[in-house]
């Protein structure tokens, strides 16, 4: 299936949509919003009507600054809203977790997808998703969300230095017994990096194809937008399409993204522009 998602040549192939569902009280773009799992699944329908291919649901803030809570506690978050979604769509649904229990629960609940942010580096999170035997999207991030952005920097090029450890953790799941089919590259836009690494991952985003695995780009509303722009929140939406088109030109397979319906349109009419004429 993940097959499907590499691009074989220069020509444009629409990505996939992953719409984001927060089930926390402090993400930075709707923490709290969501809080409720009536809410959160009333909000996942909405993401699936106006496009997404597949949810990502999570129970923990990954934002700078953000402190880590207990499995007990984002599995009462998640689980309630995995099942009920579970129970009415058919659409793939993604756990954004680090944490073995957790992985293990949402996907009996029906996650059938394991986005890690820490690359399944947690301990016991290797042989937990060896076992479960689902895609797994490994994420690169520089420290931990408490402390990633206090002063990021990299001795070698943030590129060269994201495919070392896409390297080293494809081999470590490989080890594992995770076939390398099964995984997912996310280089981690905003994730322990500058607003000057971050312009460099989208401007070289394709050599990060040179693993021949999917590509996963997370940019939506996220603080260098606002640092570009000078606007707040949710005034960066026509900023993250931008960067999201840049990213998908060169070989981007899934966008995650908060704004389903404005990345549909923009995709929609990317793949129009970029289709071969006919006669």
């Amino acid at each position: 299936m993940l097959d499907d998602l590499i691009p074989s040549s220069r020509s444009f192939k629409k990505p996939f949509i992953m719409g984001i569902v927060n089930v926390t009280p402090d993400s930075f773009s709707d923490g709290g919003r969501y809080l409720k799992p009536d809410l959160a699944v009333q909000k996942a329908r909405e993401l699936i009507r106006q496009g997404a291919n597949l949810i990502d649901i999570g129970g923990e803030s990954s934002k700078p600054g953000a402190c880590p809570i207990s499995a007990t506690e984002e599995l009462d978050r998640v689980i309630p809203v995995l099942e009920q979604l579970r129970a009415e769509t058919d659409t793939p649904i993604s756990i954004d977790t680090y944490k073995p229990l957790v992985m293990i629960e949402a996907v009996c609940a029906g996650a059938t997808m394991i986005n890690d942010i820490f690359a399944l580096r947690s301990e016991g999170a290797l042989e937990t998703a060896a076992k479960l035997d689902v895609p797994v999207c490994l994420m690169h991030m520089q420290g931990k969300p408490k402390t990633m952005q206090n002063h990021p920097r990299y001795d070698h090029s943030v590129i060269d230095e994201i495919n070392y450890f896409f390297q080293e953790r494809i081999s470590a799941c490989e080890q594992a017994g995770i076939q390398k089919e099964r995984l997912i590259l996310d280089p981690g836009f905003g994730f322990g990096k500058t607003v000057q690494h971050n312009l460099m991952l989208i401007k070289h985003f394709h050599a990060f194809r040179c693993h021949q695995l999917p590509l996963l780009l997370g940019v939506s509303r996220k603080s260098t937008l606002g640092v570009l722009l000078q606007k707040e929140v949710h005034e960066r939406i026509t900023g993250g399409i931008v960067m999201m088109l840049f990213a998908a030109l060169q070989g981007m397979a899934i966008i995650r993204t908060h704004d389903v319906e404005e990345t549909r349109q923009a995709l929609e009419v990317m793949q129009a522009l970029c289709e071969e004429e006919t006669k």
